[in-house]
């Protein structure tokens, strides 16, 4: 059974930085995807970033939102993906989501519905 544990959120100014952290276990990610998403008061969960491999090659995708602010990247050694995040907005504030599945080619990892792992979420809270 893969697990996910999300971690570094808090609060910031606007226009300061965080680095969120996702911690995988349970499986061997040789070939896999994960995605963060975000998920405000009142709000749908959305897209913001997400990194597929398969072998030595990957793929990321990133909400355009996020697009210039935001990094998504992975340490295989520590089955670990980051998502850092600097210019933080006020509108960025949400509860942050670590999503995983396995890698399959065509798979629409910017949609909810296509993981079937996911972190009880770190909260991101962006003071203006």
């Amino acid at each position: 059974q893969v697990q996910l544990v999300e971690s570094g959120g808090g609060l910031v100014q606007a226009g300061g930085s965080l680095r969120l952290s996702c911690a995988a276990s349970g499986h061997t990610f040789s070939s896999y995807g994960m995605g963060w998403f975000r998920q405000a008061p009142g709000k749908e969960r959305e897209f913001v970033a997400a990194i597929a491999w398969s072998g030595a090659i990957h793929y990321t995708y990133y909400a355009e939102s996020a697009k210039g602010r935001f990094t998504i990247s992975r340490d295989n050694a520590k089955n670990t993906v980051y998502l850092q995040m600097n210019s933080l907005k006020p509108e960025d504030t949400a509860l942050f989501y670590c999503a995983a599945n396995s890698f399959t080619w065509g798979r629409m990892w910017s949609s909810v519905g296509e993981y079937a792992y996911w972190g009880q979420g770190t909260q991101v809270t962006v003071s203006s």
